[in-house]
């Protein structure tokens, strides 16, 4: 059960990470990008995991960002995170900077800076728990909550085609005092990065831009690699885009088969999204399997996402660069 969710609830006090940043809200993923295009932007997204499984891990959010003036941006996330009897709910505000020392509009050579500060209130529910002859002492029966605070801070810089991110995530300690702090770690930092490069003509109407992305938990010396490649066609009030991101985890997790054999599998998720952009509203969808043998269930992952621009199009850049201009 702990390999087969993208996140283990001991690790998590922080938005859970998934492909959210493909279906155009780098934003959730790194602060340094609220304000970077053209328009601001609210999305809003539903995930939901293992439909044929009762109370499976969902995860809602709904997040703005948007320019203040040519160098200051803002954002804001608020997200429900449930697994079970466990449950979180987060909110957090981001500040960001962006230096432009584009020469002129004919490309783009951005510097993006951005903090974020948080809070979060885990819950757990223990009701109907302690009912048995001799109760474990750690279980009362009762809904314990904890509250806590954190920040994130990233940088972000685009050069013609291309793009790369990197983010600090949870840089305060915390320790979650719900559970004995023996099985509670209070190193939380992840560190996080992505390149990407945009290939187009401007004789054509197709967009290609393959990516990477990493992430790493310290303490837990895990890691993961997502490779991407997402496609945009260009219409005249819009665009349709789509692609595939390939999960692979570069730590094994041991486990004992039927067989009582010792085992051990790598994290894999293979993931095709595809999405549609008319004027300034925006639908996307995502699907991820697992694609490992030893699973709870086959019906995967589900997201929705849902967005709309609005303000101003600041537009200034003629370069093809989708994570900025569009």
């Amino acid at each position: 059960m702990m390999f087969t969710s993208e996140n283990t609830y001991s690790q998590r006090l922080s938005l859970p990470i998934y492909l959210d940043y493909l279906t155009d809200n780098y934003y959730l993923v790194h602060p340094s990008m609220a304000g970077a295009s053209n328009f601001n932007k609210v999305r809003l997204t539903a995930r939901q995991q293992w439909f044929d499984v009762a109370n499976a891990p969902s995860l809602q959010t709904l997040s703005i960002n948007g320019r203040v003036n040519d160098k200051v941006g803002l954002g804001a996330i608020l997200y429900n995170d449930s697994n079970g009897r466990f449950t979180q709910q987060g909110a957090q505000a981001t500040f960001a900077y962006h230096l432009m020392f584009s020469r002129s509009t004919a490309d783009i050579n951005q510097l993006s800076f951005g903090l974020s500060a948080g809070v979060l209130q885990d819950r757990l529910d223990q009701t109907g728990l302690n009912t048995i002859g001799n109760p474990d002492p750690a279980i009362d029966g009762s809904q314990r909550s904890e509250t806590f605070f954190n920040v994130d801070v990233g940088v972000s810089y685009f050069f013609l085609d291309f793009f790369a991110h990197v983010t600090f995530k949870n840089l305060l300690p915390q320790q979650r005092q719900v559970f004995s702090e023996v099985f509670e770690i209070s190193n939380q930092r992840q560190y996080l990065a992505s390149v990407g490069y945009t290939i187009a003509s401007l004789q054509s109407r197709w967009i290609f831009e393959p990516s990477l992305f990493f992430q790493h938990r310290e303490a837990l010396s895990q890691t993961n690699i997502d490779f991407n490649i997402k496609a945009y066609y260009q219409l005249d009030q819009g665009q349709i885009w789509g692609g595939i991101s390939y999960r692979r985890a570069l730590d094994g997790i041991d486990f004992t088969a039927q067989n009582s054999i010792a085992q051990s599998e790598k994290l894999q998720y293979i993931s095709p999204f595809i999405g549609f952009n008319y004027k300034r509203f925006m639908v996307a969808y995502t699907y991820s399997h697992q694609a490992f043998s030893e699973v709870l269930s086959t019906s995967g992952f589900h997201q929705i996402t849902l967005g709309y621009d609005f303000g101003e199009n600041r537009k200034r850049q003629k370069c093809i660069c989708p994570a900025v201009n569009y």
